[in-house]
Order: structure tokens, then sequence, then C-alpha cells
């Protein structure tokens, strides 16, 4: 299989090394989807996707391709719909449990999710195996153990964008509105790199998950002379055939796990090998190892030229003083006393007929030396990709003339696209003296062209900052001790630990404010609020005063019992227990609608699934339900109205129910209230027995509202079958 010309070295450059039977790169994310589609609606025995992010709302399909097609476009829908359509599939989806620096940018709860939306046979596995600091960043999809799609793009936000790449698009549409172009490559391959992959993605399962994978297809036909393969996407006729092939991998130290940097001792050797044309296109270019290589070669092989294009401008100030910053340290590097018509670090823009400007964002990872090897993986020219996060790459080897004329192909349509020209105009251009310089020439207006960057505009570069050492460190960004005095890497915080954090906060800073408020607001006391009812009673200002009390007692979450204790005790057993109720219903009502503001500004969705469930339970069970929990003594008062308005449960059956579960009781608190106030003024065996009577009512009341509640839920638990198997006799019926 080894051809003498190929530098492939398993154990030391590579992972393993083997053939594709055939394999075509997919440039850019519509047609990656569209493909992908294609491979998943054919599947029959096995789907995994491994990759930093797994959105569940993505569509693969746009336009007239999601009109045509019968199975549904949505990732998630997709999924659920083809468990559904071959029980015995297995699908299985690892995603990164990510850290906290995405948690805006990420679907929240995707493990939550996933698993509501799609049936039994659909697994989902965060890995929170990573070290801090570091990523889970390969990209893989294997379908039916017969073909693989790998490279640099996810199923994720921001990420979908055709070839053309138009100024402005009404499909890039991501949650924070619409983005700009966006460039990826992706690949698909089938024969027995396969294989390879499978164990790979098998191996990764195995690692976080409690379940044992699906075994590897053996029926699948990956030999070196199969067919091309029955899930293969349609439309995508492959490219390479029977081409050498080696996978490169990042492994970083995780759970005793041996750790590799195959990728970067790969780079290193690949750029090595080049005479005369270096091609990459990459997200991040910070790796001052690979611009000195670079640099090296350009000077030992005086016809070699370089051409880079990456991204211009920064997103945020982590990306900016951490990339940007370095990025302007690897150019320098790289030009260090080369002719600057031999290399020319890049970024691709255009200005159309409007005078409308955009610039695309390079995410692909892409190399080509002279028609030799070509490189599509997921490794950026980044500290970080080259060890501390986990990476894969597959290198194609040029082991036929066709192999080789397909590796200049792929390269020549890459940088057509990036400087607006015809496939058929690029040759011509790489039997120039310069070819760097006849690219950045000549170029079309109004199309896309290549400029140099001059990443001063964005930073004042410096060496060293925190910046970088957070966003591209080399190393993990915390480190344990052992009792044997090593240091093992700490993990990322899990998503569900930063979850319970962020609550435990909240619920902190809120206890401190109300406790704050009790001890430094002179008013707000029970003397202050005894005080403040008294002057109101038999004034036309009483009802008035009692419903202000309610309202910002309830703002404060003021205990809503000892406003009803004072309510009743200054009042009256009779006007207590009304005033309180009007007060009580009219608190419900403003922090039922401050909770209603909250839950449409996103409170739902950081609660999850989880919480959509128990609050679709208790839209369900409405009024009865509510007046259940006000009965129950089980949470603050203010906390179950802002809970109220989150959920789905409408005002009208909310405060029906409030009323419903609270005048009952304010009736005893009135007892008890009134007869404390006897007590006080006028102490007697009648006014302690009406006392000692309320509490006994009070008692009562809590009781059976227990029971109550615990019997209805059982009948409703009981009848819930049969209320199902009339529905689908009525359904029956109707057909």
């Amino acid at each position: 299989m080894k051809s003498d010309n190929c530098i492939f070295q398993p154990g030391q450059n590579c992972w393993v090394e083997n053939k594709a039977r055939y394999s075509t790169p997919l440039i850019d994310c519509a047609n990656y989807y569209k493909a992908l589609h294609s491979a998943i609606v054919k599947a029959s025995h096995s789907i995994f996707i491994v990759g930093w992010d797994i959105d569940s709302r993505i569509r693969l399909l746009r336009n007239e391709d999601e009109q045509r097609s019968e199975a549904p476009s949505v990732i998630s829908d997709l999924l659920k719909w083809k468990a559904e359509q071959h029980p015995e599939i297995k699908i299985y989806l690892l995603r990164w449990d990510s850290s906290l620096a995405f948690f805006a940018q990420r679907e929240m709860w995707a493990k939550e999710v996933w698993e509501e939306k799609t049936p039994d046979n659909v697994e989902t596995e965060l890995d929170d195996t990573i070290p801090m600091g570091g990523s889970q960043h390969q990209k893989i999809v294997v379908i039916d153990d017969e073909i693989v799609f790998s490279g640099g793009m996810d199923v994720s936000t921001n990420r979908w964008d055709t070839r053309d790449h138009p100024v402005i698009s009404e499909e890039r549409d991501g949650p924070d509105g619409e983005y700009g172009p966006l460039h990826d490559v992706q690949m698909v391959s089938s024969g027995p790199v396969v294989v390879d992959f499978a164990k790979l993605v098998r191996w990764r399962w195995q690692r976080v998950a409690n379940s044992t994978p699906i075994d590897i297809r053996e029926e699948a036909n990956n030999s070196e002379d199969a067919p091309l393969p029955e899930v293969w996407p349609d439309g995508f006729p492959p490219m390479f055939e029977n081409v050498q092939c080696a996978l490169a991998r990042t492994i970083p130290f995780m759970d005793e796990v041996e750790p590799a940097q195959e990728v970067r001792q790969m780079l290193l050797d690949l750029i090595g090998e080049a005479e005369s044309f270096i091609y990459i296109e990459n997200q991040f270019t910070t790796r001052q190892e690979i611009a000195e290589a670079l640099n090296k070669q350009l000077k030992l092989k005086p016809n070699l030229s370089v051409a880079i294009v990456s991204s211009y401008e920064p997103k945020g100030k982590f990306e900016c003083e951490a990339f940007w910053a370095s990025r302007i340290e690897f150019k320098k590097i790289l030009e260090n006393g080369i002719d600057p018509k031999r290399v020319k670090l890049t970024y691709s823009s255009i200005e159309d007929m409007k005078g409308r400007k955009a610039y695309k964002r390079i995410h692909s990872k892409v190399m080509t030396i002279d028609d030799k090897y070509l490189v599509i993986g997921s490794s950026n020219l980044s500290n970080r990709s080259m060890t501390l996060d986990t990476e894969i790459d597959t290198v194609l080897f040029g082991n036929t003339q066709q192999n080789r004329a397909n590796i200049v192909q792929v390269r020549n349509d890459l940088l057509a696209e990036h400087t607006g020209r015809e496939l058929d105009d690029m040759p011509a251009l790489f039997e120039t003296e310069y070819p760097v310089e006849s690219l950045m020439q000549g170029q079309i207006a109004h199309g896309y062209i290549l400029t140099e960057v001059r990443d001063e505009v964005f930073t004042e570069h410096s060496v060293k900052n925190v910046f970088r050492a957070l966003s591209d460190p080399e190393e993990p960004l915390i480190s344990m001790p052992t009792l044997d005095g090593a240091a093992v890497p700490a993990r990322n915080p899990r998503r569900r630990s930063i979850m319970i954090l962020l609550g435990l906060t909240i619920v902190g800073v809120l206890g401190g404010l109300m406790f704050w408020a009790s001890q430094s607001i002179e008013w707000l006391s029970s003397d202050s609020i005894n005080a403040f009812l008294e002057e109101s009673r038999g004034t036309y200002f009483a009802l008035p005063t009692v419903l202000l009390v309610y309202v910002v007692g309830g703002i404060l979450f003021f205990p809503v019992t000892i406003l009803s204790l004072a309510v009743a005790a200054i009042f009256g057993p009779i006007w207590g227990p009304i005033y309180g109720i009007m007060g009580a219903l009219m608190s419900s009502a403003i922090m039922f609608g401050i909770g209603k503001l909250s839950g449409d500004a996103g409170l739902k969705k950081l609660g999850g699934p989880k919480v959509a469930a128990v609050d679709e339970k208790l839209k369900r069970s409405g009024i009865v339900g509510v007046a259940a929990i006000r009965m129950l003594p089980v949470a603050p008062f203010s906390l179950v109205n802002l809970v109220a308005g989150i959920s789905s449960i409408g005002i009208l059956q909310f405060l029906i129910g409030t009323f419903l579960g609270m005048f009952p009781p304010m009736i005893a608190k009135g007892l008890v209230g009134d007869s404390i106030a006897q007590i006080w003024q006028n102490p007697s065996a009648e006014t302690i027995s009406y006392l000692i009577g309320g509490i006994i009512l009070w008692g009562l009341m809590i009781w059976g509202s227990q029971k109550f509640a615990r019997y209805y839920q059982e009948r409703k638990q009981e009848l819930s079958p049969d209320d199902t198997q009339g529905a689908n006799e009525g359904e029956k019926c109707a057909a």
C-alpha cells in the first residue's frame, strides 16, 4: 500500500495509513448539509455524529431542495423520522459539553433537548473529558460504516452558506440575526478508511457513555474494489478513486489516554516536502512553529510560493487579542527575508454593484502541497489545535496521475472562488514566475478578491497577554495535583455544573438582597408594616393601603403569611381575609406579569426541557393544580407567581386557582390573627379558644389540601390510559 515517495509514518505523523475507495470534497455548507441529508435518508444500520456542536434546530435543506424533499429538513426532525422509520437503526450523537466561553452561542440543555425530540434508538452524550481550556473539535459523521464525512464543518448555527457567498442572504440567519458570508470545507469518503473512522467514533463514545455502541457492520463493503455505497449522497460524484490517505490526530492528555500530536508533526513534514506551491486556507494562523517551517522551506526552495487565505476581522475582544495579535507575529516570521511576491497572507472580500461590502469568514482547514498532498481536516494552525483540542485531519496523497490532477483542481477551485475567477482561468496563473502575485492582480471588479491582511488596524500587537493565554493555550488552564505528586489536567466544568452554580448564585444574590433590605430598610419590618396598616384602619385608604403593602411585599419576597396575619389582626376576621385575598390577587397578577416578560426574554430556554415538562403538567392541571400549590406551603408566594408567569398557564386560570387555594386558609389565618390581637388586648378563655381553633382549622386545611392533591393526581393517572384508549377509538371511528 505504501508508496516510496509517501511520508506517512503511523505512530509518528499519523495514526493510521489506509486508502479511500472514493472521496470528494464538499465545499461550503450548503453542499455539505445537502449531502448529509441525502446520506441520512438512505441510512439503515447506524449513524454516528461527533462534533464541536450538534444543534437540533439546523435546517439541512433550503429553497427548492427543501420543498421537494419528502424527508424533514431540520436535523432533529430528520433523525426522529429516520429512527421511527427504521426502529432497528442506532443513532449516536456525541457533542462537546462546551465551556462557559461558548454558553451564549450554543443550544442550552442540548442533551435533554435531543432526548425530548427523538425516540429511544437515538442516544445523545456530552463529552466533558476534555482538559480545561481545550475543546472537542473533531467533526465526523459515519453512516452505516460505509461512508464518512470529515473536515471543518459542524451541524451548528452561523455555518450555512452557498459557494457564491452573496453579500446579503436571507438564508444566512442565526440566533443573533443575519451573519455574513462563511466558507468551509468537508469531505465524504468510502472504502477501507471508513473502518478507521468507525473505530474512532466508537472509542470516543465508549469513553463517555454508559452504553456500548453497535458493532461495526460486518457486511459493509469497504474493500479497495468496492462499488459506490448505496448511502453515498446523491448529486456529489466521487472525485478521487483508490487514493492513499492517512489520519492525523491531536489527542490531549485526558483520563490516562496516551496523548498524540500527529497533526503537528504531519503539517511540519508536509511543509518540508513542498517545492513549487503551498496553498493554505485556515480560520486561525497563530502557531509560530508553522510560520518558521514555512519560512525555512521558502528559503530552501527558491521556486516555492505560499498563499494563505484567512478571515479579515475578528469577532470580539478575545479573538482579536488572542488570534489576530498572534497573526501579526505569524506573518512577520513567515515573510522574514522572503520576496513579498512569493508569499501572501490574505483575506477574501467583495463589494457589489450597490456598493455593499462583505468579508468572507474562513472556517475551513485546508492545505495543498504542490500536486502531492491535500489536507482537509478540523485543525486550525493554532497552539490549541496542535496540543490541547481533539482534532482529526485526513491527508490524501497523489498516488496516481489522476489523483495528483485532482489535488490541483481542488486548489484551483478554492482559489477561483476567493478571487472571483473561473476555474478554467486558474492554470495559466500558476505558470507565471510569481503565481501569488498573479493571483492578487487582475481580479474582477464587483467579485471576490484577495487582499493582504493588515491586522494592525485591529490591535496593538503584544507578544503575551491574558487573552492569548485563555483562548489559544498549549496546555490545560488548570492542572490538579494527585496523591503521588503528579499533575492531572482539570476538565472543563460540565454544563450541568455551570447551571447549578448559576442557579445557586442567583438564589444567593436574591437572598442577600432580601436580608439586606430587611436589616437596612426601616419600614420593611413586621412592626413598621403593622403601624402603617394601623394608621389606615377605619379610613377610605384602608383597602388601597393593604393592596400597596401586598404588591411591595410581593416584589421584595416578603412572607405572605406574615402579611395575612397582620392584616387579619388589624382589620378583623371578616374584612381581614377579604382585604388579604384582594391584595394577594393583585400581587400575584403583577409578579405573574414580571415572570411572563422574563420567560419571553429567555428564562424558558435557561430552564430546559425538564422545566418545560413540569410546565406542561402545570398547564394540564390548571385551576386545581394552582389551588393545590397555594394550599401547600412548599414554595415562597412570590416565587410561585414568577414561575407561573414563566410557564404556559393562563393568568385567569392562575388567579382563580390562587383564590380557591388561598381564601380558605386566609379565613383560618383571620381567626388566628384576630385572636392574637384580642389576646394581646383582652386575654380570656374565649380568645384563647379562638386562637387554638384557628390554628387547628389552618392545619386541617393544609392536611386536607395535601390529601386532595394526592387523590386528584392518582385519579388523573388512573383515568389517563382510558382517555388515551377512548381517543384512539374515536380516531378509528372517524377513519
